[in-house]
């Protein structure tokens, strides 16, 4: 029954009859609630260049607290480059003392209040735990509830992943303390999942040290350190941190496949390739566009040899996933035309929907905010809502996604459909 006078949940999964685990956890919806789309409609830049000049610091002072240019600062304010990523906003509303609301012009929640509707005070609690007390379970066992937590998170329900992940943690923990090296890449693959689900969620915090206990668990292994790598770099790249993202992403690609890369295994060469657009991305998120093409061309050539084939690793990787890659560079840089032609490229390929609904309607996401980027609001719409068809924890949940709707909802005209996803995630007028 609804309670009355409050808005309804937005129950961001599409739970199955049966969860299929042997551990039961309380039911919680990835709810997103919040305030509104209002008050004054200046753009995120306008709002920006206001705090700016009521901290009295000027853009030189602002960029190198930001560790931006100048120009990119000017660019910002000017409504030239377009905010369309929420840690970024998240980082200049830390250095002007504000709260993303107040540039955003929305009541988008705090962290804190995501942490209590989605469950994730669960997974914090569940990473905080060290005395595993689970009753060991066969490692059969825990291979099929491994696997049905990747098939899961990839379908996109990450409110089922997040209520089956702290029992998952704790099978995994346990097992792994008595059969450490059987054990070994079921918690790092648990941990993967983990740190990726949090990051979707904007705890790109507490994603970090998920990844960081996969490294850690996978030890030597160069194959299981190079998929813990990959979690290391989805979360530091998401904490801002491109230059760290780059190297450790670099790093463990060198000991995946060492060159040449052709005589290593199909599956090594997937993971490297992997780890090689992991890089990429790193490297055009602090406009390195050089060193990103270089390695984008190399995840390339990798990708033309072992196409997309077996995934033993839950990379995803090969041909449409080095375009998509390609496509959220440019982004990265600020060229969104380029961008949005790679996305209508991409979207054509017989590869596209071969991917997880996860992987299509990030990129889907990312394709909206290069349509931003360039003013095009009804493209930025309707591919939101195509990616909300396709995997809605996607666009409901994620943090940058709201940021977009936001956006998207201050338009005028506004784009059908977005009213309603606002609504949705509780972006309603003042």
């Amino acid at each position: 029954m609804r309670p009355s006078g409050r808005r309804p949940a937005v129950d961001c999964s599409r739970r199955p009859r049966r969860s299929g685990y042997p551990w039961r956890t309380r039911p919680v919806p990835c709810r997103i609630g919040g305030g509104g789309v209002g008050g004054d409609d200046l753009p995120v830049g306008r709002r920006v260049a206001r705090w700016r000049v009521r901290r009295r610091m000027s853009q030189q002072v602002f960029a190198d607290r930001l560790g931006k240019s100048k120009s990119w600062v000017d660019k910002v304010e000017r409504g030239v480059r377009t905010l369309d990523r929420y840690s970024v906003i998240q980082e200049i509303a830390e250095v002007l003392g504000v709260d993303p609301a107040l540039l955003l012009g929305t009541r988008l929640p705090s962290s804190g209040q995501i942490a209590e509707l989605d469950g994730v005070d669960g997974l914090r609690a569940a990473l905080a735990r060290y005395d595993h007390t689970a009753a060991v379970v066969p490692s059969a066992v825990l291979e099929r509830h491994v696997a049905h937590a990747w098939l899961t998170y990839q379908h996109g329900h990450y409110a089922q992943v997040v209520r089956a992940l702290p029992g998952l943690l704790d099978a995994t923990s346990s097992r792994h303390a008595t059969a450490p090296g059987g054990a070994a890449e079921l918690l790092v693959q648990t941990y993967r999942i983990t740190s990726a689900v949090l990051v979707k969620l904007g705890e790109a915090d507490l994603g970090w040290l998920a990844a960081d206990r996969a490294v850690a668990v996978a030890g030597d292994d160069p194959a299981l350190a190079g998929t813990a790598a990959v979690a290391v770099g989805q979360a530091l790249r998401a904490l801002g941190r491109g230059r760290l993202a780059l190297a450790v992403t670099v790093t463990a690609a060198r000991r995946v496949a060492p060159r040449p890369v052709r005589d290593a295994p199909a599956a090594r060469q997937a993971l490297c390739g992997t780890l090689l657009l992991q890089a990429a991305l790193a490297a055009a998120e602090h406009g390195d566009l050089r060193r990103a093409d270089e390695l984008i061309d190399l995840a390339a050539g990798i990708a033309a040899r072992v196409g997309a084939g077996d995934d033993p690793h839950h990379c995803g990787f090969g041909p449409v996933a080095v375009e998509l890659a390609r496509m959220v560079a440019a982004i990265e840089v600020g060229d969104a035309g380029e961008a949005v032609h790679r996305h209508e490229q991409v979207v054509r390929r017989d590869g596209w929907r071969l991917l997880p609904a996860e992987y299509r309607a990030a990129g889907l996401v990312d394709a909206a905010r290069a349509y931003l980027q360039v003013g095009d609001l009804f493209g930025a719409g309707r591919v939101l809502i195509e990616a909300d068809g396709i995997a809605p924890a996607e666009v409901r949940c994620r943090p940058v996604a709201r940021t977009v709707i936001a956006e998207l909802a201050r338009g005028r005209p506004t784009v059908a459909g977005v009213a309603r996803l606002a609504t949705l995630v509780g972006l309603t007028p003042r």
